[in-house]
């Protein structure tokens, strides 16, 4: 059976729905911050499955967990407790705000849940949440819902009701949003969709004294910003500004899919049996690979590590900035979850940065129409980092 890439995209179009703007590349193989593909050509990935392979592709530690577990426990069921799920919500316990877990498949999932968790809450009559312009929370329908960005609405609607968006940054607009209904305010600590737009944290803080001031839960959607991406376990944790309810998912497996919903114990109390479920949420084999990958993220020397790079990376795409000003206009980010900002002569061309640094084997993206996203694996290096810059540089060079 031929194994090529022009084979497997020719095989794929035949079975799968259209769904995905796919480039014409079958991955096989990964190791670190490399990908190689069916061709046998080697890229660099600052991309990480979209900031989910933060320990790199293919982790000794995380392989060796899923490989042992595999081989005891898949899947029983969340009608019984397991020691692999049990253990990452200590982790998570021990390591965060939270006092009480929940286990999911994905962010959206996770997000589904935290919604589902401010309304019984709340009470009846409570069921409105209040997000922000530019917001992505996920591709199910309440999620999408909650989602700022009216292109992720059409062809959807009617969408479901209690959902509604505040111009971002705009204190007052959104006091003024809020009425009797309302339950929660749902935000991302970074816009990772929209082109990495943090939330400064005055900002932040202004939204968890309206929450204190009304009445209502801060939910912080950090599925992407969270689990060591911005250079701490979580963002809020930078940020001194402290949710009642937050979501993880991406890098929290390393790969694997599975999400968390995370609370106080008294919020809790609200999700009784049979209010919420999922049947493969937190499995035994997703559950090992995020043990391994928190205990390796909780060594004391990884988040200096990785501030080190995000501080030198930032002063190097600066520098780009500076040397192609038609193009680009500035920085933006935390961590290893960076943007560099188009302008609008940039933004016409940032496709075609993306596709001339793929055919150069470097694999970026464009997010939000705003801005190149830059979420490497976090044990990304310095020379991994100067080369992509080098061929960074050169396409900007190209295409000016």
């Amino acid at each position: 059976m031929e194994t090529t890439n022009k084979a497997w995209q020719e095989k794929g179009n035949q079975v799968f729905i259209g769904n995905y703007a796919r480039y014409p590349v079958a991955m096989v193989k990964g190791e670190g911050c490399r990908l190689i593909d069916a061709d046998g050509r080697e890229y660099l990935d600052f991309l990480a499955g979209i900031a989910v392979c933060s320990l790199g592709h293919c982790h000794p530690a995380v392989t060796e967990a899923i490989r042992r577990q595999a081989g005891e426990l898949v899947h029983v069921s969340n009608l019984y407790y397991t020691g692999p799920q049990t253990e990452l919500a200590e982790l998570l316990v021990a390591n965060t705000f939270a006092e009480k877990v929940f286990m999911a498949n994905s962010g959206a999932e996770a997000n589904e849940a935290a919604i589902k968790l401010a309304r019984i809450y709340s009470g009846e009559g409570k069921y409105g949440v209040i997000s922000l312009e530019g917001s992505f929370h996920g591709r199910t329908l309440a999620a999408v819902a909650a989602t700022g960005q009216p292109k992720f609405h059409q062809g959807f609607e009617p969408l479901p009701a209690g959902f509604s968006h505040a111009p971002f940054g705009d204190l007052e607009a959104l006091e003024k949003m809020i009425d009797e209904t309302t339950c929660a305010i749902l935000c991302e600590p970074v816009q990772g969709e929209s082109g990495v737009r943090p939330l400064d944290k005055e900002y932040l803080q202004g939204i968890r004294d309206l929450c204190d001031k009304h009445g209502l839960l801060l939910i912080f959607d950090e599925v992407q910003t969270g689990i060591g991406r911005t250079g701490s376990l979580f963002a809020y944790q930078q940020l001194g500004v402290v949710p009642d309810i937050m979501t993880s998912a991406k890098g929290l497996g390393n790969g694997l899919p599975i999400g968390a919903m995370m609370t106080t114990a008294k919020i809790a109390e609200a999700l009784v049996p049979g209010t919420h479920a999922s049947t493969f949420g937190g499995n035994p084999v997703a559950s090992a690979a995020g043990v391994a990958t928190l205990k390796i993220m909780l060594e004391e020397s990884f988040f200096p590590t990785v501030m080190k790079k995000s501080e030198y990376f930032q002063a190097k795409l600066r520098e780009l900035v500076e040397k192609f000003p038609t193009l680009a206009k500035g920085v933006r980010g935390n961590g290893l979850m960076l943007g560099m900002v188009l302008t609008e002569q940039g933004i016409t061309l940032g496709t075609d940065i993306v596709n001339r640094l793929l055919a150069k084997g470097f694999i970026i993206n464009f997010a939000g129409a705003a801005a190149l996203r830059f979420v490497p694996p976090l044990i990304v290096t310095i020379e991994e980092i100067d080369q992509l810059l080098k061929a960074l540089e050169e396409t900007l060079a190209e295409v000016q």
